[in-house]
């Protein structure tokens, strides 16, 4: 039997054309979409996966969702029965533990057939910005799952292309926010239509044969060039641990632990000896955790790796049940991204010293989750808001840490100003970076930020975040960023708050958060003073903290070095 030929022209064309057709839906998806976590912040991912659902092709909005999509897709149509699914259907599902994260994160699934044949399935993942519980936002210290919105097993949300209205309104029902949520489903309701209909044109194209053909070859030649980094990776055994700042309602650190093992079998993730789940908004699903190590070994591999199921057959990851790396029923999971993105960190960390090139030091890595609503006064809606603060990323070694972004596998846009209090009763009163707040090192960490949000009216606000205990490391003697800060602000008193709490505002109050700085790389004494003159010209650095961190000393009249007194200085005069 003679195997079809593979033409490179046709193969990277179909490629292209079924990562476009992700691409497309995301595009659906954004522009349909009524919140701001959605239309603006891009909060939500989408995927094609073929018949045997493995994922094909991925658009790139968020990363931290990408490991964690290709866990629950599969697990959500078996649940179901891909035999109960017709053309023109559709699943929901947010079940944590039916391969899923937390509950704001709910996925909406479809078959696509071509000719009464299924070809695959389309997907999208959207966080959306309440799914009822405890507070406004749906983010909160919660004790159990049950607490923390409604929990969705995959149910038939789309019938034979039509919305069932009766299960539309149940899940509804349980939300606060029923308008914006209302249309960011109908949004994933398009994203997947959008997205089949671009699937079917390239089966038009190419037929049907052809289609299935080239969709394995885009898997194994993903499979073989992914065979192919795994083994230039530096073999070895490396470990790292850190923590969890607390878990929202003790004190207590929550431990973490990595254990990076790569040998001829490939890479093995394993979380042993992380501490086990709590009662606490802390824990990560097994998709979270998966996720994380997902991230992070595509981040040490070539920038042109496609990220399909080639891939992901790469990513071996033990983390036992019952710790917060792998949680079970009923555990409260909305702050599992928090534990989950500092996994990210211990494993750079702890794969510094085979590629102390290719890592950076530690990031704000946190999620730093910002939630509130409330009744708006204007319209007589119940409103909730939710973002993501963004932080100092870790320098590198040829390179300082980028101010103010998101860390690892977020990226979340910036939520403007102008839309933020255009669509919600608050005014943000300062959004700027924080001077002095990078870790010091050869290369500096980049800054963290400040936002506060004030309130004309009695509002609800959570805290969901991390890093007020202890800032991220540095590496090779670079220093620690700064901590983080959260406080409410009344009558011009200032009340440190911890990084995991709810509390009820009063017209007037304010709420401030202050992200943590980037961790430096190389000693700080090595750093180009005239890099240390930008800093402090630009403001981003003290006069101070550049004679105390840095060693050098800046004659700001004439805004230049004092070469003599630097040199002085960094000699131990």
């Amino acid at each position: 039997m003679i195997e079809p030929k593979i033409e490179p022209i046709r193969f990277e064309v179909i490629r292209n054309a079924l990562s476009q057709a992700a691409e497309e839906m995301a595009i659906a998806l954004r522009r349909s979409a009524y919140s701001t976590n959605v239309k603006t912040r891009q909060d939500f991912s989408c995927a094609f996966f073929d018949k045997e659902l493995r994922s094909v092709a991925q658009a790139f909005t968020q990363p931290v969702h990408l490991g964690s999509f290709v866990r629950h897709v599969p697990i959500a149509v078996k649940r179901y029965g891909p035999e109960n699914l017709s053309q023109g259907d559709m699943i929901l599902s947010n079940d944590p533990y039916g391969g899923g994260v937390h509950l704001n994160d709910i996925s909406l699934i479809g078959p696509v057939y071509y000719r009464n044949q299924l070809v695959g399935y389309t997907a999208c993942l959207a966080h959306h910005v309440d799914v009822g519980g405890g507070a406004p936002a749906s983010v909160g210290a919660f004790k159990e799952v049950f607490q923390e919105g409604i929990i969705i097993p995959p149910i038939k949300l789309v019938n034979k292309g039509k919305v069932d209205n009766d299960l539309f309104r149940l899940v509804l029902s349980q939300i606060r926010s029923k308008r914006e949520t209302s249309g960011d489903f109908r949004a994933q309701i398009a994203s997947n239509i959008t997205g089949a209909i671009r699937i079917k044109e390239i089966i038009d194209r190419y037929g049907l044969e052809e289609f299935h053909l080239y969709v394995n070859e885009i898997i194994e030649y993903t499979d073989r060039r992914t065979r192919a980094e795994v083994e230039r990776l530096p073999k070895g055994v490396y470990k790292a641990e850190g923590f969890v700042d607390n878990d929202g309602f003790s004190d207590d650190v929550v431990k973490l632990k990595i254990k990076v093992t790569i040998d001829e079998e490939g890479v093995t993730f394993d979380t042993s000896g992380s501490d086990s789940q709590r009662r606490a908004p802390v824990n990560s699903t097994f998709a979270q955790t998966f996720s994380a190590c997902a991230y992070a070994l595509r981040s040490l591999m070539d920038k042109d790796l496609p990220v399909n199921d080639g891939f992901y057959r790469y990513v071996k990851v033990n983390a036992p049940e019952g710790t917060v790396t792998n949680c079970v029923h009923p555990a409260p999971v909305v702050g599992g991204w928090e534990t989950h993105v500092r996994l990210n960190d211990l494993i750079f960390e702890a794969m510094a010293t085979a590629l102390p090139n290719e890592v950076c030091a530690g990031t704000k890595s946190m999620q730093c989750h910002s939630g509130f609503g409330g009744e708006n006064p204007e319209t007589g809606e119940y409103y909730c808001f939710l973002e993501t603060l963004a932080g100092g990323y870790g320098a590198r070694s040829s390179s300082d840490g980028p101010d103010a972004v998101q860390s690892h596998g977020q990226n979340t846009e910036n939520a403007p100003i102008e839309e933020t209090e255009s669509n919600y009763p608050v005014q943000i009163m300062r959004y700027e970076l924080i001077t002095d707040s990078e870790g010091p090192g050869e290369f500096r960490g980049g800054l963290g930020l400040r936002r506060d949000y004030a309130f004309p009216n009695e509002t609800t606000f959570t805290v969901l975040a991390d890093r007020d205990k202890a800032g991220p490391r540095g590496l090779f003697e670079g220093q620690t960023g700064s901590k983080s800060v959260y406080a409410l602000i009344q009558n011009g008193q200032e009340h440190h708050l911890s990084s995991k709490t709810t509390v009820q505002l009063q017209p007037g109050d304010v709420i401030s958060y202050r992200t943590s700085g980037g961790g430096g790389y190389g000693s700080p004494m090595k750093r180009d003073p005239d890099a240390v003159l930008s800093d402090v010209l630009q403001g981003k650095i003290s006069i101070d903290r550049a004679r105390k961190r840095y060693g050098v000393v800046i004659d700001i009249g004439r805004q230049s070095v004092d070469e003599i007194q630097t040199e002085r200085l960094r000699n131990g005069g």
